[in-house]
């Protein structure tokens, strides 16, 4: 009960240092969840965090993943524990009681933790600095004296996606950066580590910036959540249909973010846009008979094209497909730009319509190419 109670001590600390007397509404939370699974034991932001391990554990619960209820020591411990308190990730109960009870820290030089740092650092740099304000100078994104109409149209088109694309990549960026440094709090809390080895990987960049697929982008964007997604809403919506259950995965998304529009367009939007491709790449591979799928296959794999020139060709397709699509979804996230407030709809309808809402009009063109084949 003492490592419990110093885990949430240390937790209070830490969300006070970061929010003050606002902090009182995490706690209220933690408070009337308790009490909600204590009573319903028996039946059959930081609030996103503390939301989704709450859910989780009512889960885990109700399956006899965890075989009993939580002393409320341990279940304050576990919602306001120090290494996700404030930049999350989320993780389990189990995952949890593991951190507390496992082997010491070791100190050594360099470990995982410094790395993690290291990369935070730089994502930070480059959300801040190099996207916003070096990235006009490393592609132009201004024209000159332009007297022919459609060559004025293409520039401004240019333009609108190079801005598009600079918006996104430091909203791209700016997540990273609290990816990195929830792996750095959650790994010197004591989570993370196996018998062996610190392992806890939030998020991977290279997979999301060089993507073969928005399939790969989405559960790689933050992997924790991808995986409490899949866990407890996708697996228990499937009997609803793949298509209603993606629907139902990435609106649960939405309300765990706060069910703004903007997010709730991007995120909507893109169950859409994974969906569509996931079918049309499955059609095309059982067709073509070619690794093309939206995951690298295995090794083993019955497809008689795996390295061709033309499945190379194809997979590269996708993913400026993917890259075009992050473009359009990040474009409204502008840097300082509503941050604190929110961004208003009319922002992100202006935004996508000055792309002449190119990503919608692909999710229509590739749901009927995958019907037509």
């Amino acid at each position: 009960s003492l490592k419990h109670c110093i885990s949430a001590g240390a937790g209070v600390s830490a969300l006070y240092l970061f929010f003050q007397v606002h902090a009182f509404w995490v706690l209220l939370l933690c408070a009337l969840s308790y009490l909600l699974l204590h009573l319903n034991q028996r039946s059959g932001s930081c609030q996103m965090v503390v939301a989704m391990k709450v859910i989780s554990l009512a889960f885990d619960l109700d399956s006899g993943a965890v075989s009993q209820m939580p002393s409320l020591p341990q279940f304050l411990g576990y919602v306001l524990f120090v290494g996700s308190a404030v930049f999350g990730p989320w993780t389990s109960f189990s995952h949890y009681m593991n951190a507390v009870d496992g082997k010491a820290l070791v100190s050594q030089m360099p470990s995982p933790a410094h790395t993690s740092l290291l990369k935070s650092l730089l994502c930070l740099v480059v959300s801040s600095c190099v996207a916003p304000y070096l990235f006009p100078a490393i592609i132009p994104i201004s024209g000159g004296e332009l007297t022919d109409r459609w060559v004025l149209a293409l520039t401004v088109g240019r333009n609108q996606w190079l801005r598009a694309y600079e918006n996104a990549v430091s909203f791209h960026f700016s997540n990273y950066f609290v990816g990195h440094l929830s792996e750095v709090t959650s790994m010197l809390a004591g989570a993370g580590f196996t018998q062996d080895k610190e392992d806890m990987r939030v998020v991977i960049p290279l997979h999301v910036e060089l993507p073969r697929s928005l399939v790969l982008v989405v559960t790689s964007w933050n992997i924790p959540m991808s995986q409490w997604l899949k866990t407890y809403v996708f697996k228990n919506a499937m009997r609803l249909g793949t298509f209603s259950a993606i629907l139902v995965t990435y609106t649960a998304s939405a309300l765990l973010h706060g069910l703004s529009f903007h997010l709730g367009a991007v995120l909507l939007s893109l169950g859409f846009l994974t969906y569509t491709e996931h079918v049309l790449r499955k059609k095309l591979a059982a067709i073509l008979s070619g690794c093309v799928l939206s995951r690298p296959c295995p090794s083993g794999c019955s497809h008689q094209h795996k390295k061709d020139f033309w499945v190379v060709g194809l997979n590269l397709c996708f993913s400026f497909l993917a890259v075009l699509h992050l473009t359009y979804l990040g474009s409204m996230f502008d840097p300082g730009l509503m941050e604190e407030e929110g961004y208003a709809a009319a922002h992100t309808l202006q935004r996508w319509s000055e792309l002449h809402w190119t990503s919608h009009w692909i999710v229509i063109l590739s749901w009927i190419i995958s019907h037509i084949i």
